[in-house]
């Protein structure tokens, strides 16, 4: 799948979410186990948060197939909150991006990643 943009792809990853959090939530149903919040998603980028909670269709959601709309079906059943994770708190970075060393030693830091090769080391430095 092509995405126009990261908006669109973000919102794609959350319909995704939303599925695998209602298939969860079934199981545990079956499971006779009573779950009794709303399940939580965070996403960090604010376009596709803001998509997902506005019922009108823009010019730019167009192209947005239907079964994507999951997402903002379950806000309004009251099933899913989603929340903004700012870049600072975002630890998937790590991964995905090239990382100024300050935020990259942090994420490490903050993952409990250390360096094997450092003696006594309690926390990743730069070497």
């Amino acid at each position: 799948m092509v995405s126009r943009s990261s908006t669109e792809s973000e919102y794609r990853a959350m319909a995704l979410g939303t599925c695998e959090l209602l298939w969860f939530s079934q199981l545990l149903r079956d499971l006779k186990v009573k779950v009794t919040s709303s399940a939580k998603m965070f996403c960090d980028n604010k376009s596709a948060i803001h998509i997902a909670h506005n019922p009108v269709f823009h010019e730019r959601t167009k192209h947005i197939e239907i079964d994507c709309h999951t997402t903002r079906d379950q806000i309004k059943n009251g099933f899913l909150r989603l929340f903004h994770v700012t870049t600072d708190n975002q630890h998937a970075d790590i991964l995905t991006k090239a990382l100024q060393p300050g935020p990259f030693y942090s994420l490490l830091n903050r993952m409990s990643i250390s360096n094997l090769f450092l003696p006594n080391s309690g926390s990743v430095s730069e070497v």
